[in-house]
């Protein structure tokens, strides 16, 4: 089986580019994308627990990768949760279906968003990580719009290898993620 596309274009362009750039003596100081994890919270699913698995279905279908639930850690009395419910699903990619996974996420499902102009380059937490949210999960082609009866959102965090969020910016702009420019942001 070949390599996705994206990490074939990472090893032959990407690491040379980010060397030259940030000036690293080694090959191995160049930042890369470990993981990219999928969450999504189920608020709703306190009152009805088939919520979650629609939700872990989803996710599944998405990423071609089986999902699992997130279970509370604490009960809130207000929320009407109690402690080690499950309340979310989430999925954790790596390798091969990392790369594949990204490369959908920014040619196919980005485009589909209605008034896409970009994404905010504030996400980045300090250390080199991304996180965004999407609003809608029928942006991704895997899922039918007739079979979904509630649209939900997710969040979605690109963990890498760096501590540094220019550089984890450089490596994730490289990859093809359509950051809006600051320009547009300020407007």
């Amino acid at each position: 089986m070949a390599a996705p596309r994206l990490r074939e274009k990472y090893d032959k362009e990407i690491v040379g580019q980010l060397k030259e750039k940030f000036q690293y003596k080694s090959i191995m100081q160049v930042p890369r994308l470990t993981k990219i994890v999928l969450n999504k919270g189920i608020g709703a699913a306190v009152a009805d627990k088939k919520l979650v698995d629609v939700g872990i279905e989803e996710l599944s279908m998405i990423t071609g990768q089986k999902a699992i639930a997130t279970i509370s850690k604490k009960a809130i009395s207000n929320f009407k949760l109690r402690e080690d419910m499950p309340i979310g699903a989430k999925v954790t990619l790596r390798g091969d279906r990392m790369y594949e996974f990204l490369d959908r996420l920014t040619a196919i499902a980005m485009p589909r968003v209605r008034d896409f102009r970009g994404i905010s380059d504030k996400g980045f937490d300090g250390r080199g990580n991304y996180t965004f949210g999407v609003k809608e999960q029928i942006i991704f082609p895997e899922i039918s719009i007739d079979k979904v009866n509630k649209i939900t959102g997710m969040d979605i965090t690109f963990v890498t290898s760096t501590n540094s969020d220019e550089e984890g910016y450089e490596l994730l702009k490289a990859l093809g993620m359509p950051f809006a420019s600051a320009a547009k942001t300020n407007q």
